[in-house]
């Protein structure tokens, strides 16, 4: 059977998903239609539930619960690897509503976090989450939200640090940070969706016991091409939370989903 297959061109995601698109483990029978897309056009497309496996923020998991539901393996998920409010020039400690901020998308778990640090920010403007340095250096935007791999070019290219949303998040909660999930359309079979679940873990293994056979895959689809932070970005965001979600994973999940929604 085919399936149509979307996710992120980031290093985490190409990393983890080269083994099952590329034949390098046993998929079960299952070929796939292969989709790539900043994580923000992943979100909309799952509102519209376009592909049958997709990664997602977790923040617009709230809003598709009813026709998705999250795979066990895939997250983005973890300590210390939140996203990062960064500006040009020093900004007050009493951040303005008025303050012109970038982010990568409304639905990403990045802007779920930045507004949960500050209520009062509502000037926000959307970028393709490559985009939104340049945007702060243009002085198009008076701060921006760096996702992927901006936390580790921003400083380089003369942006400093306002606030670490992750690290705000995690100090409220003591829990780990659900910045993205893979989803599968619910309509599918139980007996589909678990072999998807499988694969899907069998790819995350194999990339992590053995990591240099996606380096091309990788490379080919990376938005910064420095070796040194496509490695740093796979060995942040690729965890144990990657491989299983585990108990922690899930409660740190569910309690992630009740803030967002009230239920």
């Amino acid at each position: 059977m085919n399936y149509e297959l979307a996710f992120s061109p980031c290093p985490n995601d190409t990393f983890m998903f080269d083994a099952m698109v590329n034949g390098r483990i046993d998929t079960e029978g299952m070929t796939f239609d292969v989709h790539l897309a900043d994580v923000e056009t992943l979100n909309h497309a799952a509102m519209r539930g376009e592909y049958d496996i997709t990664k997602l923020s977790y923040h617009a998991y709230a809003y598709v619960q009813d026709r998705y539901e999250l795979l066990p393996s895939g997250s983005a998920l973890g300590f210390g690897n939140g996203p990062l409010l960064v500006s040009r020039c020093p900004l007050p400690d009493e951040l303005p509503s008025t303050l012109r901020v970038a982010i990568p998308g409304r639905y990403t778990t990045a802007v779920a976090l930045l507004k949960a640090a500050y209520p009062q920010l509502d000037n926000l403007h959307e970028y393709v989450f490559s985009d939104i340095e340049g945007a702060v250096l243009r002085g198009e935007a008076d701060a921006g939200v760096l996702i992927h791999e901006g936390r580790f070019t921003y400083a380089q290219k003369g942006l400093q640090l306002v606030a670490d949303l992750g690290a705000l998040w995690e100090q409220r909660t003591e829990m780990p940070i659900p910045l993205g999930g893979i989803a599968v359309r619910k309509s599918l079979s139980g007996e589909i969706k678990q072999k998807i679940a499988r694969v899907l873990r069998s790819s995350v293994e194999y990339a992590l016991a053995h990591p240099a056979a996606s380096s091309a895959f990788v490379r080919a689809h990376a938005q910064e091409m420095d070796e040194k932070v496509i490695r740093q970005h796979i060995l942040l965001y690729v965890n144990r939370f990657s491989v299983n979600l585990g108990e922690e994973g899930w409660r740190a999940v569910s309690f992630f989903l009740k803030v967002l929604t009230g239920k």
